[in-house]
């Protein structure tokens, strides 16, 4: 297989958020990933992700999901464009301390850059699972270029490869949903993308539709956030960035001030935070 660069289109962005980029990855990684554990298990467990596997991992954050996968014996291709302060803490989780070798199945990561994002090497075989786990649905324009991505990236998986969609569920069995609405009462009006939206029933099938993908199976999953007080809960729902235009159209004080009062109803009796949501993922094949 020859080296291939793969573009990433991203819809519109929002300002850049006026908050500590690395604090907020961290509580992306200590607090918020985890979250979403039950569906990594999930998928794997339904695709028997294992030594076989060679995956791809878009979007992939601080690199939870890849390491679930390379604990299975699969390799693992991790791309994350967008959040340079998330792959830093992907590399200290996957790779191998600088200086010592790696091996053939060692994972690799990268960041893209403006030529593009670098996902197959020469003498490879073909990816045959690609995982988008960055779930979709709950804003508008959140699934804006997914499509475009996907197609890009199907001619690195060999034929009939599967392809993984994440979505959140419908906002009745999301309580997480009335807390993300803070999102949109407080974000720029006028902004077409960046505010939340109830998640639609056939979100995950139109992106794989409009990338050429055709779908075989589906699940539910459900995922609770659950949090040790609602200090934490706060940072754990901002380092996601679904708040971002809601920051950057007021301040991280008002948007923490109204997070926090959003979230009382579930705040028990021992200062937890408990937050039932269900996830739904789509399996689809590449042409």
């Amino acid at each position: 297989m020859t080296p291939t660069l793969v573009r990433r289109h991203l819809p519109h962005a929002a300002p850049a958020p006026r908050v500590d980029l690395c604090a907020r990855a961290r509580d992306w990684s200590e607090i918020q990933e985890r979250m979403l554990v039950p569906v990594y298990e999930a998928v794997y467990e339904r695709l028997e992700v294992g030594s076989g596997t060679r995956l791809l991992g878009l979007d992939c954050g601080s690199g939870l999901a890849l390491l679930m996968a390379a604990s299975r014996g699969a390799a693992v291709t991790g791309v994350e464009p967008t959040e340079p302060e998330r792959l830093a803490l992907a590399r200290d989780r996957l790779l191998p301390p600088e200086g010592e070798r790696r091996g053939p199945g060692a994972a690799r990561l990268t960041d893209g850059g403006e030529d593009g994002i670098t996902v197959a090497v020469p003498d490879e075989p073909p990816y045959n699972l690609i995982t988008a786990f960055q779930p979709i649905g709950c804003m508008a324009g959140d699934s804006a270029g997914l499509s475009t991505l996907l197609e890009s990236v199907a001619p690195l998986a060999e034929r009939g490869a599967y392809v993984v969609l994440v979505g959140w569920g419908p906002p009745e069995r999301c309580t997480s949903s009335s807390v993300l609405r803070v999102a949109t009462k407080l974000a720029d009006p006028l902004r077409s993308t960046g505010s939340w939206r109830p998640a639609l029933r056939d979100d995950l099938e139109e992106v794989a539709q409009r990338a050429g993908l055709r779908p075989d199976g589906s699940g539910r999953v459900a995922c609770p956030f659950g949090y040790a007080d609602a200090e934490s809960a706060v940072r754990g729902l901002l380092s996601t960035g679904l708040f971002d235009a809601a920051v950057g159209a007021t301040d991280l004080a008002q948007v923490d001030k109204e997070v926090t009062e959003a979230l009382q109803p579930y705040v028990r009796s021992d200062g937890t935070v408990w937050m039932p949501n269900v996830f739904r993922y789509l399996i689809a094949r590449t042409p």
